[in-house]
């Protein structure tokens, strides 16, 4: 029987038994309450009056207990307390120690910081062995700056907000799509384009005139996407409170100035992602150098770690199943691995033993290679192809493919051969610009 039972079965007894001893025969026959009063009988026994407690006393401590007591006390006080000692020699011995053990504090600190600083410098050992250090973009809009899409992402966006005071209409519209995710702005440049539409159609009609700002399409569609207000703003809208409520209000005259609503449809139409252009990223490399293939995370449509894990996964499944895949298997395997890239690393090879690599988004074509080939030639007019050791000779119905339906990616490497030079000669010509042979990398 668990605790809880056995305390209710307990209170259950001394309740029976609390009604058995009411019940019993010493407590006398019952009377009703309209009863006249008796007169209780006289005990044939005085109680007794109460009397406080008064605890007896005790002998006092002979004089040997009371020294006894004193001498352990003493005891005891003279263990607890250390006196200082205040001598010339100990005060020295004392500094002595706190001044090593502070030396030894700040040794330890300065192993802790050259332990980290050999880990980061490791770390940027790992970096120079990559293929390239990264993927680097040009903005024209902005400036020719060379910086990885992430930082171009925030000064395109510290540049549009900057312009809000000068066009907030047009750089609204532009701000919705360089600044939200793309399903949201298409949402929000949808709603809009509506709510200017009405107007348009219908300038005096009193409910395009207004927006209830808690209303649910407009809280989930536009409120709070960046852009939108200003869009509404530049469009006449402003915001004022009805009946408890906020609303957006729109008058003709608060339209911004040389800006009317069919333009501003238009642009809402129209705006696009500013552009980035990727940069080649032009390397010149010895043959010793081109052995480095490792490609940075910027290659990579995921992390390192998660490629990392769904490579091992499918070649364990692989490993498996590789005698039951069909070639229509192995193919949407083959397709799913290349999806795994954004960017491709092009390096081509000229006789001469030099090698230019140059970093190309996925969906480029061969002849964006080509035209790269070109550009670092000394003799941009000479004629030459390209060969790939999957694709082999490139020819002029090759120029549209992309080096994703080539398989060329991540990295891939083709060898130039001039078309009017001969063999023996070809290897000792230089055919690059000079001021690319600059670029060639130290050892």
């Amino acid at each position: 029987m668990s605790k809880i039972k056995k305390f209710f079965a307990r209170k259950k007894e001394e309740a029976s038994a609390f009604k058995l001893k009411l019940t019993g025969s010493t407590m006398g026959a019952g009377h009703k309450l309209t009863d006249p009063k008796q007169e209780a009988p006289a005990s044939s026994k005085s109680r007794k009056k109460y009397e406080a407690y008064v605890p007896p006393n005790r002998n006092e401590l002979s004089n040997e207990a009371r020294a006894a007591a004193n001498a352990a006390l003493a005891r005891i006080d003279k263990k607890n307390s250390r006196e200082f000692n205040t001598s010339m020699a100990a005060i020295k011995a004392q500094a002595k120690r706190e001044l090593e053990a502070e030396k030894r504090q700040k040794e330890e600190e300065q192993a802790s910081a050259e332990a980290k600083a050999s880990t980061t410098n490791t770390s940027g050992g790992d970096n120079r062995n990559l293929a390239c250090e990264g993927v680097f973009f040009r903005c024209p809009m902005i400036s020719e700056e060379l910086l990885p899409k992430s930082e171009w992402k925030v000064r395109i966006k510290e540049f549009l907000y900057q312009q809000l005071e000068t066009d907030r209409g047009l750089t609204g519209c532009l701000i919705i799509h360089n600044c939200n995710p793309k399903e949201k702005a298409d949402e929000c440049i949808a709603t809009l384009i509506k709510y200017l539409e009405n107007l348009i159609n219908n300038p005096t009609e009193e409910k395009f005139c207004k927006i209830r700002m808690t209303n649910k399409i407009f809280s989930e569609k536009v409120r709070y996407v960046e852009g939108a207000l200003d869009v509404l703003q530049a469009a006449g809208f402003n915001e004022v409170e009805m009946d408890g409520e906020p609303y957006l209000l729109w008058t003709r005259d608060r339209t911004e100035q040389d800006l009317d609503l069919p333009t501003l449809v238009d642009a809402l139409k129209n705006s696009e992602i500013i552009p980035l252009e990727l940069d080649r990223n032009i390397k010149v490399l010895l043959p010793s150098q081109a052995r480095r293939v490792a490609l940075p995370d910027d290659f990579f449509r995921m992390t390192h770690a998660d490629i990392k894990k769904e490579q091992q996964l499918r070649a364990e499944a692989v490993a498996k199943s590789q005698m039951l895949m069909t070639k229509a298997m192995r193919e949407r395997e083959e397709q799913r691995n290349l999806r795994m890239y954004r960017y491709a690393l092009v390096r081509v090879k000229f006789p001469n033993g030099l090698f230019i690599q140059g970093t190309f988004n996925v969906y480029e074509k061969i002849s964006d290679v080509v035209e790269f080939v070109q550009s670092c030639l000394a003799d941009e007019s000479l004629s030459f192809t390209l060969n790939s050791a999957n694709e082999g000779r490139f020819g002029e119905e090759d120029m549209e493919k992309t080096l994703f339906d080539c398989k060329l990616i991540p990295n891939s490497l083709m060898l130039f051969s001039a078309d009017d030079v001969s063999k023996p000669v070809e290897a000792d010509l230089n055919y690059l610009k000079e001021e690319l042979l600059m670029l060639v990398q130290d050892m």
